[in-house]
């Protein structure tokens, strides 16, 4: 199918970006187009006008902080894939977006639109979030920053106000002593997971996560995040108790996931 009729602008910066979009509904943002693009073709969405970030030099650029690294939203996966960006983990953010999809859709998707998109499956959605990211917003009331925790607000929905955009994501620094696992559920390669779990434990900071993604809804953070790595919990049980929600053979499902995934952090490496 063939796209309806629209208009395409280029914004040259974040600003100029926001004034373009006008807080007006049928505007809407578009940068790599792997999550918008087929909704075009299907007909799912019919905005008037498109507003281009893709060669915004503003949402290109690393910005390194003392306790973050700050990443423009229009970096595609590919960029973090190939290692070329200066990584606040110890290695951890090529592994996640070599697991998105294919090489074709990594060359286009940006890390800002996947999160905009917010599909609960989405590899940089689970992950970012056990990551203790966050995202830098500009809009037509100002700037402003959310944590992704309060930022995803369900399955495709977000905290995003008409005519605001992502300009930034924000990750935290994480040191050697750090250890991350991540696992997820695919039918066959490049598919979106059928369950996923994200593992964060960062002894020096204090921050313990486990994420649960795939659910159909925002990825929820397990309680008891420092017990289920430390084999003080058991997965089955808090995944039971944590998403009532699931039939039962998903929570299976999401309980062996979680389980992985924090297999993969007590071994050092990721699945």
């Amino acid at each position: 199918m063939k796209p309806g009729r629209f208009d395409l602008v280029l914004a040259g910066s974040c600003g100029e970006a926001v004034s373009l979009l006008g807080g007006r509904e049928e505007a809407k943002p578009v940068a790599g187009s792997q999550s918008l693009g087929p909704m075009l073709n299907l007909r799912l969405a019919r905005p008037a006008v498109l507003v281009d970030l893709s060669a915004c030099a503003e949402l290109r650029g690393v910005t390194e902080e003392a306790d973050s690294v700050l990443y423009g939203a229009a970096l595609t996966h590919a960029e973090f894939e190939d290692g070329g960006l200066v990584d606040a983990t110890p290695g951890w953010l090529p592994q996640i977006a070599r697991r998105i999809a294919y090489r074709a859709v990594r060359n286009r998707g940006t890390v800002g639109g996947s999160l905009a998109h917010a599909d609960p499956a989405a590899d940089w959605v689970v992950t970012l979030r056990a990551l203790g990211a966050s995202v830098l917003l500009a809009g037509p009331e100002g700037a402003r920053e959310l944590a992704l925790g309060d930022f995803f607000t369900g399955a495709l929905a977000t905290a995003l106000r008409p005519g605001e955009i992502i300009c930034a994501v924000r990750v935290p620094r994480r040191g050697a002593g750090a250890r991350w696992g991540y696992w997820k559920f695919c039918r066959k390669l490049g598919e979106f997971a059928k369950a996923s779990a994200a593992v964060l434990a960062d002894p020096e900071r204090g921050e313990f996560a486990v994420v649960a993604g795939a659910i159909e809804r925002a990825p929820v953070a397990l309680p008891e995040a420092q017990a289920l790595i430390e084999g003080r919990a058991d997965p089955r049980v808090v995944v039971e108790e944590a998403l009532p929600f699931l039939p039962p053979e998903r929570r299976a499902l999401q309980a062996t996931a979680t389980a992985r995934a924090i297999a993969a952090l007590r071994e050092g490496e990721s699945e």
